[in-house]
């Protein structure tokens, strides 16, 4: 097994048409104004940006993510990531109840960064549970921004 490979996947019930969320999250730009834990994102060109995140444990990851498909008619944005986590991500949106959303993460990586890897055994844990922590925050903070 390798310690560093790891397969997220987060489902986001929202109160808002699929539409709005869709727009929402294609919007990276915009990540870092709603999502506390998206601290910056730098555009490079029209499908390229380099995207810092931290959670709870005491580091950030930075990784250059590159738009690989951008799909409204189905609702997936997906990106192909490489730095402190090379793989890719993806989000699928799709209409749920009358009115509301249910936007589906999925990400596929292998982390590179020096000091997470050399704790891979001791620390998968505590990296599985900063993910989860990072994605209930965007998801409780994209409703909210989605609510004004």
């Amino acid at each position: 097994m390798d310690w560093s490979h790891y397969r997220f996947r987060s489902v986001w019930d929202l109160p808002a048409p699929p539409g709005a969320v869709y727009t929402a999250l294609e919007q990276i730009d915009a990540y870092p104004g709603w999502w506390p834990q998206v601290r910056r994102v730098t555009r490079l060109d029209d499908s390229t940006g380099i995207v810092r995140v931290r959670s709870f444990l005491p580091y950030a990851l930075e990784v250059t993510v590159h738009e690989k498909l951008r799909a409204p008619e189905t609702g997936v944005l997906e990106v192909a990531m490489t730095g402190d986590m090379d793989g890719w991500a993806r989000w699928t949106v799709r209409p749920r109840g009358s009115g509301g959303t249910r936007a589906v993460y999925e990400q596929e990586v292998n982390v590179r960064k020096a000091l997470v890897r050399r704790f891979a055994v001791v620390g998968r844990p505590l990296l599985i549970a900063n993910h989860a922590l990072m994605m209930r925050g965007g998801r409780r903070a994209l409703a909210a921004a989605l609510a004004v």
